[in-house]
């Protein structure tokens, strides 16, 4: 039996050795590379396996990463530093100034992503002769709509984009995961018949999840910044923000509200008014330095434990094909999703030329949709739709991660950067 230090241990390792070599003789951006490099190593060790079952390499890796509780370590561990981190280095500011943007696209969208997704995914499910009922595809439609903020944060700094551009992708990334997160629970209680799913129930959930968690993250916020205003030495002034993330991450689980919406606004608000008013040169110094080595080191295994997961799926054909497929239904409903708030919101203010194709191309998927897929319960509809949400992550990952650079200069090529809702 290994410890979580055993655990961690060897992530770290695979993660340091995968990147090392990807940085020596690939040279792939940094967490593609990881992804492609373990998704290439676990079907290395399954092809091992076919070829030479007497040595059991293949159930020996496989029960090891099975055994990693990749929800947990995600969506309870990982994403509220990962969240943090992400925004202290985003502009309150501009955020603000885009908020009707922001809030359409992280609540309009989502809620029309998950239709478009789960009827289309429904028929896509017929034609492959699959018995899979409406209510089950929606729940695939709410995990993987929501854009990931840590893979698109992690792209946005490898990409030159206007500011007012990158506010709008990085807010929405940083909020729509838990409008996802508040839809796909009621689905899935609906789907499994341990809820009613009706509109009243949505609305409590989400004022509870969503709006309780802003507000609890702005409490957060204003006290570790009083606090930080009221001292200057560096290192109590990390540990503080360490513990804000922790103890408030822990205490808004309690609360049952939504853990990243209150890490989000916690982020943004230390990051913005805790950074300028609160902090001296070298505080400020030190703590984006720490959270930056943070934000690495966290994506590096993420990214590298998203490769290494393809060991766990199950290798059925059909589920494949509708893996593949739900690619090009996953974008064209974002492309919906995006389009129909721009359409609405550009009678009052104009958009920059070129922010339609990057925000459709821009939205990746994570490691959040595999965490939510890989809690649903066991049973062939867990292996469809983790396969399904698999194939359209490592799609997103690895193509529209690689592309998403090249999209944005043609598309903003000679653009301006109006201010935008």
């Amino acid at each position: 039996m290994m410890t979580p230090i055993d655990v961690a241990a060897i992530l770290v390792v695979l993660a340091a050795v995968f990147g090392y070599v990807n940085y020596r003789l690939i040279g792939l951006p940094h967490t593609m590379g990881l992804t492609i490099m373990g998704a290439v190593a676990s079907i290395a060790v399954v092809a091992v396996d076919a070829l030479l079952p007497g040595l059991g390499l293949g159930q020996t890796v496989r029960a090891f990463f099975t055994g990693i509780d990749f929800r947990t370590a995600l969506m309870d561990g990982m994403l509220a530093f990962l969240l943090f981190a992400g925004a202290l280095h985003v502009d309150l500011s501009l955020i603000l100034r885009r908020k009707w943007t922001i809030l359409s696209l992280a609540t309009i969208g989502v809620l029309l992503s998950t239709v478009i997704i789960g009827v289309g995914f429904k028929g896509l499910t017929l034609l492959l002769d699959l018995d899979v009922p409406l209510v089950w595809c929606l729940v695939f439609g709410a995990l993987i709509s929501p854009t990931d903020p840590v893979a698109v944060l992690g792209i946005l700094k490898s990409v030159k984009v206007p500011a007012s551009l990158e506010a709008k992708v990085a807010g929405e990334s940083l909020f729509n995961d838990g409008v996802g997160v508040v839809v796909f629970s009621i689905l899935l209680a609906a789907a499994l018949g341990a809820g009613d799913f009706s509109v009243l129930h949505a609305v409590e959930l989400f004022l509870l999840e969503a709006v309780g968690g802003a507000a609890f993250g702005l409490a957060l916020g204003w006290i570790g910044f009083l606090a930080m205003r009221g001292i200057d030495e560096h290192n109590l002034e990390v540990l503080i923000t360490i513990a804000l993330v922790m103890g408030g991450y822990a205490l808004a689980q309690a609360l049952h509200i939504s853990g990243p919406v209150a890490m989000a606004v916690a982020g943004l608000l230390i990051g913005n008014h805790g950074v300028s008013l609160a902090m001296s040169e070298r505080t400020r110094e030190h703590v984006q330095q720490f959270w930056s080595l943070i934000d690495e080191i966290l994506n590096s295994v993420l990214f590298l434990l998203i490769g290494l997961e393809v060991i766990a799926i199950a290798v059925q054909g059909a589920y494949l094909v509708a893996g593949v497929v739900a690619i090009a239904l996953v974008l064209a409903a974002r492309a919906a999703a995006v389009g129909l708030p721009m359409v609405v919101l550009s009678r009052w203010s104009p958009f920059t030329r070129g922010t339609y194709p990057v925000m459709v191309w821009g939205g990746l998927r994570g490691g959040i949709s595999i965490a939510l897929a890989l809690a649903l319960p066991d049973g062939p509809m867990k292996e469809l739709i983790l396969t399904a949400t698999y194939v359209v992550v490592v799609f997103s990952v690895i193509v529209q991660g690689a592309t998403v650079g090249r999209v944005a200069r043609r598309a903003l090529s000679g653009a301006t950067d109006p201010d935008e809702s």
